[in-house]
């Protein structure tokens, strides 16, 4: 079955699903993405078109449906040490602060939108490397619970590993044979320092997150409108210590959002001391 076309109203029914479920903005030139990742689901509900599905996720009596659509108007890809300066600057925080560690708190990264979890391994592997045995902790967070399932699994694809160092690869991660042959994965050791929660940016955090050292809130911004970007990085950024760095994509700016965020590279600030 060859799924059928969505219309311009339709469309605007999935926009505001999706703003009001997550607060992404979708560009009109999303619309055959829409089309194409909810094909599936009409088909398994048997639904003639977009306006049904709709109808179905609105009617109140589907929550799983609402999260599995949720989950595929969100996901985005993503690779290990994507933008590798943002891992150098982790790399020379983290061992400017070893000296601090063993008598204080551990030193703390959040990965707030990790998607498959790249990101949190990725920072799990620098922290990993520098602290050693010292205390650290890595938190990663998304709004897409079917992304933190194939998260907690540590299991890619080898193509997503072209920018690990070499030795981090050989250490940190096991080669795949015979039929997993062209995957990698995230060794067990590792895998458990990364605590992995569901956490929507759009509502009201946790009050158990805490503090970070250094926060990643990379490539998400870009969905949202600016008022919605003003409020999601108010809400991350009261999470970040004093002095604490916070980072966002290359394309991205905080530009007139923050006035607690102090700007020191591209893609990189600084919470006031």
């Amino acid at each position: 079955m060859s799924h059928c076309a969505i219309s311009p109203g339709e469309f605007a029914s999935f926009r505001r699903f999706i703003f009001e479920m997550a607060g992404i903005t979708m560009v009109e030139s999303k619309m055959a993405l829409v089309a194409g990742r909810l094909a599936r689901r009409l088909q398994h509900h048997g639904l003639a078109s977009y306006d049904a599905y709709f109808r179905l996720l609105s009617s109140g009596s589907h929550p799983d449906e609402v999260q599995l659509a949720v989950d595929l108007l969100t996901t985005n890809e993503t690779y290990f040490f994507r933008e590798p300066r943002h891992f150098d600057l982790l790399r020379a925080q983290a061992g400017a602060a070893r000296a601090g560690l063993r008598a204080n708190a551990p030193y703390r990264v959040w990965s707030a939108a990790c998607s498959s979890g790249e990101e949190p391994y990725s920072i799990a592997m620098v922290l990993a490397d520098v602290l050693g045995e010292l205390p650290w902790e890595v938190a990663g967070s998304d709004i897409s619970a079917s992304m933190l399932e194939r998260a907690r699994t540590g299991h890619y694809p080898m193509a997503r590993a072209d920018h690990i160092p070499p030795d981090y690869l050989r250490r940190f991660c096991m080669k795949g044979i015979r039929e997993e042959h062209g995957t990698l994965l995230v060794e067990r050791a590792l895998r458990r320092r990364v605590q992995l929660r569901q956490v929507n940016l759009n509502t009201q955090l946790p009050a158990d997150l805490g503090l970070f050292d250094v926060i990643f809130l990379r490539n998400v911004m870009i969905y949202f409108s600016g008022d919605t970007k003003r409020q999601v990085v108010a809400r991350v950024a009261a999470h970040l210590k004093p002095g604490g760095h916070f980072v966002i994509g290359h394309a991205e700016s905080l530009h007139e959002l923050s006035d607690t965020l102090v700007h020191v590279m591209p893609s990189v600030y600084r919470k006031a001391a």
